[in-house]
């Protein structure tokens, strides 16, 4: 298994740099593009899966959302890259799905790179690479399979809902960042509601410790996963309000800089519950340790109980052949009758000693 998957990372060794290579786990049989064009007075919606029928909406004074559902079709990803002028650098990060979350940026786009976490129907958490390519009047945005977080987007962009209708490709990419970090506020609720439900089985008794344990490891796991896919944005965003670009309006700065407030929120919560992971395993291990210890005590006890018992029961128990106290009538219910009294005296002074 091991040498399975260092075949597998060492695929794309000593190829040219721009090669377009699919690099992830899902494989599409097709490639579905959703492209909405608006503005203030008109909306048009087209869902298709032949990548040609973007390529009229290029140019018009209108914006463009293009969403790119199925990366692993790269002949038809690399058309829609030739023709919006991209760069061969950019078409390889596209379709490198375990790239870190990053922004570049170019002559005529902004290229960015996000990673958008979400429950699917089955309550897992998904984890989705998010490329994003931001130009004067258009935005294209790869995934990789169908199901995402932009619903709410896109209904208020056809009902005319707010100001995204009235905006232009920079508040389009404003709005689907925001969208993917306010899902990370209820990926993290979920997540501090396991936490909340692992502490109280802690402290439950009857709890199984191997499956506590197992539940603990998963979720230090998901959080530090969580933690890498979320905390390069705050670079991003940073990035985005500073940088002095023609396609993103002085208007919308506005909007990043409360967008990189929203992230600096979501990366302390992040680290708290990180903490808070990491305490649930030393309480954990401190609560296996006190039943441990109490075992013990247990134990401890009753053998020192049992140590005067077992001198006297060793002691006339020889094979001497004089010993006085064997040939007296009532020595057998003496000797009862002592180690019965040192019996109840050790219990009597643990429970003074509040031991039992």
């Amino acid at each position: 298994m091991k040498s399975k998957n260092k075949k597998k990372s060492y695929k794309t060794v000593n190829r040219s740099p721009g090669t377009v290579l699919y690099r992830g786990k899902k494989q599409s049989t097709v490639t579905a593009v959703d492209i909405i064009n608006y503005s203030k007075e008109s909306y048009h919606k087209l869902e298709t899966q032949n990548v040609e029928e973007a390529f009229h909406f290029k140019g018009n004074d209108q914006v463009t959302w293009i969403n790119v559902n199925g990366l692993n079709n790269t002949s038809e990803i690399e058309k829609l890259g030739n023709h919006y002028g991209l760069h061969p650098l950019t078409m390889e990060d596209v379709l490198n799905t375990n790239h870190r979350p990053k922004m570049d940026e170019f002559d005529n786009y902004l290229f960015i790179i996000l990673k958008m976490l979400y429950f699917n129907n089955e309550e897992e958490l998904v984890y989705e690479q998010v490329s994003m390519v931001v130009g004067e009047h258009y935005v294209i945005t790869f995934q990789e399979s169908d199901g995402d977080v932009f619903d709410d987007l896109r209904d208020r962009i056809s009902s005319g809902k707010g100001r995204g209708r009235s905006m232009g490709s920079d508040y389009l990419m404003y709005a689907i960042i925001d969208a993917i970090v306010d899902n990370y506020l209820t990926v993290i609720e979920a997540f501090g509601d396991k936490i909340e439900d692992i502490e109280n089985r802690i402290f439950e008794s009857d709890t199984d410790n191997n499956t506590t344990a197992n539940s603990i490891q998963l979720l230090k796991r998901e959080v530090l996963k969580i933690r890498r896919s979320v905390f390069p944005l705050r670079e991003v965003i940073s990035r985005l309000d500073k940088i002095e670009n023609s396609i993103i309006d002085e208007k919308t700065h506005n909007f990043l800089r409360d967008l990189y407030d929203h992230i600096v929120q979501v990366n302390e919560s992040i680290e708290v519950y990180r903490e808070m992971v990491w305490s649930l395993l030393d309480m954990y291990m401190s609560i296996i340790s006190n039943k441990m210890n109490e075992v013990m005590k247990v134990l401890t006890i009753i053998a020192t109980i049992f140590i005067p018992l077992t001198f006297i029961a060793g002691v006339y128990g020889m094979n001497f052949d004089h010993i006085p106290e064997l040939h007296y009538k009532y020595s057998y219910f003496i000797l009862w009758g002592v180690m019965i009294f040192i019996f109840l005296m050790m219990l009597i002074y643990f429970r003074k000693k509040k031991w039992l």
